[in-house]
């Protein structure tokens, strides 16, 4: 019985992917779903017993679910590349697919089919416990066929169909390196949320400035990121250029974004 699969995707994570894997719960099936990487990424989830399977790439959304179609456990376990697991989650986890009776399929309507993690997520080294990453919570544990990714191409979310709980402990979300990392991110998500945007209603610079200066304003004054200190500033600064940016790309046609993002 394949009781718990793991599904990873990646592109060049071999800087952070090790530590991921290091941490996982104990698994009967680990999958990851690979778009083209070349520093070593592949090799490093082969030697972890990881069944590495080349596809391009259709965006977050799409890519997970691929990796879900690939899934054979009764739980399934979604987990990004830079992230890693603590003790006590990890505990939690693997308690929480051995419990008793958790595998019977015709327990699935009346018990919960799917768990949060508490995420705490770092930006350029420090661990955010206030703004817009202090209250972080994802759903990333789910019994199959109960769950599935949205189609998103980016910020995608697990649609479930039952009930949810949450587990104790954390999963540590190595998030942002450094300032140059978080305006790569930033631009990244920016372009991917582009249509988006656009179907959402106006766009525009004015737009962009007044949501831009509005998620500065709730991370770190509203939701307390100044307690953050100085990466609670430069998180709030990141989160609001970032929110400018995606309405400033939108509004004008893609063949003139890259000036844009300069």
């Amino acid at each position: 019985m394949i009781r718990l699969s793991v599904i990873i995707i990646t592109l060049n994570e071999a800087h952070a992917i090790e530590r991921c894997l290091a941490s996982l719960p104990e698994h009967d099936e680990l999958i990851v779903l690979d778009s083209g990487s070349t520093d070593g990424t592949q090799s490093i989830c082969e030697r972890y017993g990881a069944k590495v399977v080349q596809t391009d790439w259709p965006g977050f959304g799409p890519q997970k679910n691929r990796a879900l179609d690939l899934a054979k456990g009764l739980w399934v376990l979604s987990v990004d590349a830079d992230e890693h697991f603590d003790p006590v989650l990890r505990a939690a986890v693997h308690a929480c697919v051995n419990t008793p009776d958790s595998h019977s399929a015709n327990q699935l309507d009346a018990a919960i089919v799917a768990f949060q993690f508490r995420r705490r997520s770092s930006f350029a080294g420090q661990y955010m416990r206030f703004g817009d990453w202090g209250r972080d919570k994802v759903l990333r544990l789910f019994r199959r066929g109960s769950a599935r990714f949205s189609s998103l191409a980016v910020h995608e979310s697990l649609q479930v169909q039952g009930q949810t709980a949450l587990l104790p402990g954390f999963l540590l979300h190595e998030s942002i390196r450094d300032w140059h990392d978080a305006m790569e991110k930033a631009s990244l998500y920016a372009r991917l949320s582009v249509d988006r945007m656009r179907a959402r209603g106006p766009v525009g610079a004015v737009h962009g400035l007044l949501h831009g200066l509005w998620t500065f304003i709730r991370g770190f004054v509203i939701r307390l990121g100044c307690f953050d200190g100085y990466n609670g500033l430069r998180l709030a600064l990141a989160n609001a250029w970032g929110t400018y940016l995606r309405y400033r790309l939108a509004a004008v046609p893609n063949s003139m974004q890259s000036n844009l993002e300069k």
